[in-house]
Parts: C-alpha cells; sequence; structure tokens
C-alpha cells in the first residue's frame, strides 16, 4: 500500500478524512462532513472525536462518523461513493459515546455495530441487507467491540459483542445462532473478543475473564464456560501468539493468559491507562495514551521488555497502525512514520 489513510475532528464540529503518501507524508486528499458529539462527562478524558478505524477495500474506504454515520469514499480520490445515517434511517438512538466499533468488510457485504443493533449492508450500495440484535441505544446500549468473521462448531459464524453479551450470528441472515452473557460495570464490554480453537476469550471492566467454548450439538448451538479467571480488562484486545493471550488490563498492567487453561502466568508493573498492542513474530509493540511505545518479548513464562521510547509528546489513544518495517502512530494533531526491524534480523 502506498498510501496512509486517518481520520480526525476538527474545532469540534467537522469530521475529516485524509489521504497521505506513505513514502513523504504528503496530502493526497482530504473529505470532511459535519460531525460532532460530546460524550459523557466521564468519559470526557478520553476525548469527543470521530473513534472507529476506517477499514481499506480495494479502491473503497469505509469510515464510521461519530454521529452513527457510515460514509463510503473513493480511496484514490476522496469523493464520497455513499453514506448512510442510522439514526436517521432507522429511528435509532444517537449513541451516547458515539459510533465506537469498527467495520468490518467480508464479501459482498460490510457487518456494522450501528444503529443500536448489527447490520449487514451491501458494500457497494450501502443498502441494508438485514438487522440483528436490536438493542435500547443510548447510555446503555450500542457496542464498544468490533465484530470478527470465523468458523466455530463447524459453521462459519459473525462473532459480535454487545454491551450485554457475545452473540453468534448467521453472517447470511442476521439469525442468532447463540448468545452468552458477559457481565460488566455500567455495560463496558470493551475489547474486541478474540477465538482461539473452539472457543472465545473476552474480559470485561471491573469484572473478569473468560474463554467460552461453542459446539454445534443436535438442538443447536451450546456455550459452555471452559474457564474464567480475575483479569479485568478495560479498551485493549489481547494478543494471541502460541496459545496464550497477552492482554493490557483495567489496573494498568499487562498479563499473560494461557488460553488451555486460563493460568496467568506472570503480571508486570503498572503502564498506561490504554495500549493498543501489535505483533510482529514474537514481538509485541504497545503504544500507551501519552505516546510511550513499549517492545515487549512474547514469553509465557516472564514479562520481558525489551525496549521503550516516547515516540511523541501528544495523546495517543488511535490505535497503532504496522505495515510491513513501518509503524503509524496517530497522536492528537498529527502522525508520525517509524521504522520497526523485524524481529528475526535484529533489536
Amino acid at each position: 500500500p502506498t498510501t496512509v489513510f486517518v481520520t480526525g475532528t476538527v474545532d469540534e464540529q467537522t469530521e475529516v478524512v485524509i489521504a497521505l503518501d506513505r513514502s513523504s507524508g504528503k496530502e493526497i486528499w482530504r473529505a470532511q462532513w459535519p460531525g460532532a458529539l460530546k460524550v459523557p462527562f466521564f468519559a470526557a478524558s478520553n476525548g469527543s472525536w470521530i473513534r472507529a478505524t476506517p477499514v481499506l477495500d480495494g479502491d473503497h474506504l469505509y469510515v464510521a462518523g461519530i454521529r452513527d454515520v457510515l460514509v463510503a469514499l473513493n480511496a484514490s480520490t476522496g469523493a464520497e461513493e455513499w453514506r448512510i445515517d442510522f439514526v436517521t434511517e432507522l429511528g435509532s438512538p444517537l449513541p451516547a459515546f458515539g459510533f465506537v466499533s469498527s467495520p468490518l468488510v467480508d464479501g459482498d457485504s460490510i457487518y456494522v455495530q450501528a444503529g443500536a443493533s448489527v447490520l449487514r449492508l451491501n458494500k457497494t450500495s450501502g443498502k441494508i441487507i438485514w438487522r440483528s440484535l436490536e438493542d435500547s441505544g443510548g447510555m446503555m446500549g450500542s457496542a464498544f467491540s468490533s465484530p470478527v468473521m470465523a468458523d466455530l462448531g463447524g459453521r462459519r459464524q459473525l462473532i459480535v459483542q454487545t454491551r450485554e453479551k457475545l452473540a453468534g450470528l448467521d453472517p447470511e441472515t442476521g439469525s442468532l445462532l447463540w448468545e452468552q452473557v458477559v457481565p460488566s460495570f455500567r455495560g463496558m464490554n470493551i475489547l474486541t473478543p478474540v477465538v482461539h480453537d473452539q472457543g472465545i476469550f473476552t474480559s470485561s471492566y471491573q469484572n473478569k475473564s473468560w474463554l467460552y467454548a461453542v459446539a454445534e450439538t443436535a438442538n443447536g448451538f451450546q456455550v459452555s464456560e471452559a474457564w474464567s479467571n480475575n483479569a479485568q480488562g478495560y479498551m485493549s484486545t489481547p494478543i494471541v501468539i502460541n496459545d496464550h493471550a497477552y492482554l493490557h488490563l483495567q489496573n494498568e498492567r499487562f498479563t499473560c493468559i494461557d488460553l488451555r487453561t486460563g493460568q496467568r502466568t506472570w503480571t508486570s508493573e503498572t503502564f498506561g491507562k490504554y495500549c493498543s498492542l501489535v505483533a510482529q513474530h514474537d514481538r509485541i509493540l504497545a503504544l500507551d495514551e501519552h505516546g510511550e511505545l513499549l517492545l515487549i518479548q512474547a514469553d509465557p513464562d516472564e514479562f520481558k521488555l525489551i525496549d521503550r521510547q516516547q515516540v511523541c509528546e501528544e495523546e495517543t489513544w488511535a490505535h497503532l497502525a504496522v505495515c510491513g518495517d513501518e509503524v503509524f502512530v496517530r497522536h492528537l494533531n498529527g502522525i508520525l512514520a517509524l521504522k520497526w526491524t523485524a524481529a528475526d534480523e535484529s533489536d
């Protein structure tokens, strides 16, 4: 890929998407539209700006605006191809925290957790194909997590985590295959669930972590708890390497969990309030909200911090992006491109 796409909110009024040349950082095009929302006061420290990660599919870019709007852009020119305002289209309430969930493109469809529900749209036209798992929206509705596609119990499923539960949906029809309540404080099920073997790992705020086994029987799908432990996740989706989940917790520590048994093999000292995580081979990059970048060895036996660098002084709530040997850090007022040497070459 030769283009980097970034999103932002300008003057608390306008949402913008900017395409940058990957080699130089020079702007190629920008698109913008009115869009702003004030999140509840207790979440204000995390910012009232566009939240979801855009999705690139060929020459099409799909962007979720904070006011529950999905916009399709031509990735080469920035021209708008279609848009859908779910509040207007469905009569659903404006989500209190905005459109947080990132879209998922699969085949000819795009799946979103928006409009106080889960939706499948035609990615070419934006037409809604089905709607499922409707909730009340507002303060206690609208998902924080993002959908994933996986094979479970011998069947392809759309796996979603709402504010209250995990669920498996038929991708073609939206019909509910199974569901499992995931208790948390104020419905703060934020991280994206991770499919491992025939189970799903998740971790909730002020509760614990679980691995749920999903199996198809003669009477339909059955969900059972394989194990649970006291690790309390927060906003960071874990990295899984060799049957072990590396997770940043609500208490600002990292932990390693053996997904086969649920045993926590180690817990680190404290780091940031939030860390986005990416992996390369057996190395993990973690970016906290204050611009510190950590390089961690994925070792199930002990926490190994290889290096740490303050890469910028601005807030860094956006997720890390990695492509080849380059790392892109989106901070509050700009973006940095850094080099990451492959783990099998040198540190």
